[in-house]
């Protein structure tokens, strides 16, 4: 088996801090690096272009799969422009901006264009540290998918999350390891409301990411 600087890597990329995180990380890590983005009726497509704009950036190829049929059977705050983004994450239940099956749907596409470009290493930006209520960013969750791939295409594949264990200011402190911590506080979109950079400020999103930021801040005045 290559060594892992050797082989090659697949970044799912949306253009948001965590998955521009990642791609710097595949960077390092993995001699080639590719990038797949998704349209699947989200409502700010400014992400996909911020994300091609990361991947010339950084000089790696950048695919879009439209998966269009999704908004059509998910009805949600991410997907139809007539929910309005809860401000509060309710008690008990996912926030109304859960896309149902999005990172499985994800996964199992990004598997199919891997194996196609003769890839095993794919790499997403899912966290259960801050865990926001998505069933589909817990680590039990990717070992499953992982086993899944493998067993349903014949290829070994590794999913890699190296965001899994970290909170929104270590993602912060990792962005600034790899040298691109301007980079993701410009360049991404997080914000639930379609604004880039810091964002509306007033989403979940926006809290969390601006929640991190103040505390990666903070750590490296310390």
């Amino acid at each position: 088996m290559k060594e892992q600087s050797e082989r090659k890597a697949l970044v799912l990329l949306s253009g948001g801090q965590d998955s521009g995180t990642c791609l710097y990380w595949a960077l390092q890590k993995f001699g080639e690096v590719h990038a797949l983005g998704f349209d699947y009726g989200q409502r700010h497509k400014l992400e996909l272009e911020l994300a091609a704009e990361l991947a010339h950036q950084a000089g790696v190829s950048f695919y879009v799969q439209t998966l269009d049929t999704l908004s059509a059977v998910s009805k949600n705050a991410l997907t139809s422009p007539a929910i309005a983004v809860e401000t509060k994450l309710p008690d008990g239940n996912p926030p109304n901006t859960l896309v149902e099956g999005r990172n499985l749907l994800f996964l199992t596409f990004a598997g199919i264009y891997a194996k196609s470009k003769g890839i095993r290493d794919i790499v997403i930006g899912v966290s259960q540290t801050d865990y926001s209520g998505y069933p589909d960013c817990r680590n039990e969750f990717i070992q499953s998918a992982q086993q899944t791939l493998r067993l349903a295409m014949e290829v070994d594949f590794e999913i890699h999350t190296p965001l899994m264990w970290l909170t929104k200011a270590q993602t912060w402190q990792l962005a600034g390891q790899l040298g691109v911590v301007q980079i993701i506080k410009e360049k991404t979109l997080t914000c639930y409301n379609g604004i880039p950079g810091d964002g509306c400020g007033t989403c979940p999103a926006c809290m969390l990411r601006q929640k991190g930021w103040d505390e990666y801040q903070k750590r490296s005045t310390d």
